[in-house]
């Protein structure tokens, strides 16, 4: 017996009116394990943040070789490798590709939107275990980042957080695509003009390889360095004219950056009861390094946590999420 995916929709109050016009209104996929339609057993509940460039409904994009991540957590539970769980697919799209899964003048509130408005309309629609113990948050990349900020913020929602290829250390993620930024963003007249360019471009074709660069310079700029008035209501970390850093707008990034704000915060991380790390050696933005820093952060401070490795990039490693599921559900408070 399988368990079965269901699609609700979700008005979130939390991004009504959001910046961007993006909607508030947004479609959740939900995975209920074997057995759910049977008595009125309660469930613990793990949510799955989605990488940037990524919606909700790509955790369901299986490919023709490899398993989905629902399709995996069922395999999980079938087998017996896991307890049954409730599975949460949110969507935290914009429409510059993103939101970092926090809350942004520029963006909207996509943390609150996560932790208030999704948590909420689970716990009354779902049989779920509505406490701390028994739900965890994971993701990749912009979705590992995604569950640190949870971690920091929310421990009295989320105990058990994982983390894969999480975005950290920006001098190493971020910093090597400014200049690409730059240039392409010179060259096009500005931010407005290359945007402009850019979404009619991508309706009647594909992204060029020098887009992802601006693509995700704009968005990590509306997230972290939100300023209205600007184009996009944001501030570039660099001058569009010579593409000297302004030191004093990248600090700004640097505040959000989890090398920084987890040694801040460990009393939030010393509340989780399991945190689960890894990044492939071979990542092509560098996160390996942030991820080394911090587990060694987390363990001085005693912190629950596993610290993994292996010998992959950063994309198409979803087979992952099998082993921190696999380190995660087991700890989940099933009553």
């Amino acid at each position: 017996m399988r368990g079965l995916l269901e699609t609700r929709e979700v008005q979130s109050p939390a991004l009504e009116s959001n910046p961007l016009g993006d909607p508030s209104r947004r479609r959740l996929t939900v995975y209920l394990p074997p057995g759910y339609g049977e008595g009125d057993r309660r469930y613990p509940a793990v949510y799955f943040l989605h990488a940037f460039g990524s919606g909700g409904g790509s955790w369901t994009n299986a490919s023709g070789f490899a398993p989905s991540v629902p399709e995996r957590l069922d395999a999980l539970i079938e087998s017996g490798a896991v307890p049954p769980v409730v599975g949460v697919f949110p969507d935290g799209w914009t429409s510059l590709g993103g939101s970092q899964w926090i809350n942004s003048d520029a963006i909207g509130r996509y943390r609150d939107y996560l932790a208030k408005d999704i948590v909420g309309f689970v716990d009354r629609t779902f049989r779920t275990l509505p406490k701390a113990a028994s739900r965890a948050v994971l993701g990749h990349s912009s979705g590992g980042y995604g569950a640190l900020v949870m971690g920091r913020y929310h421990p009295e929602i989320f105990s058990h957080l994982g983390a894969h290829s999480a975005d950290s250390y920006f001098e190493y993620c971020y910093l090597p695509d400014l200049p690409k930024a730059a240039g392409v963003l010179l060259k096009a007249g500005g931010i407005e003009a290359w945007q402009g360019e850019f979404r009619q471009r991508v309706r009647e074709t594909k992204m060029r390889g020098d887009d992802f660069p601006v693509v995700n310079t704009l968005a990590m700029a509306a997230a972290y360095s939100p300023k209205k008035g600007e184009p996009l209501n944001l501030e570039l970390p660099f001058d569009a004219q010579t593409g000297r850093l302004k030191i004093d707008v990248w600090n700004r990034w640097l505040v959000h950056d989890p090398v920084r704000f987890v040694p801040k915060f460990l009393d939030a991380y010393r509340k989780m009861k399991t945190i689960f790390l890894d990044c492939g050696t071979r990542d092509e933005f560098n996160m390996r390094w942030g991820t080394r820093m911090l587990a060694d952060d987390l363990k001085n401070a005693g912190v629950e946590l596993v610290h993994e490795e292996f010998e992959d990039g950063h994309s198409g490693v979803s087979y992952r999420f099998e082993r921190s599921l696999s380190v995660l559900l087991p700890k989940l408070a099933r009553e």
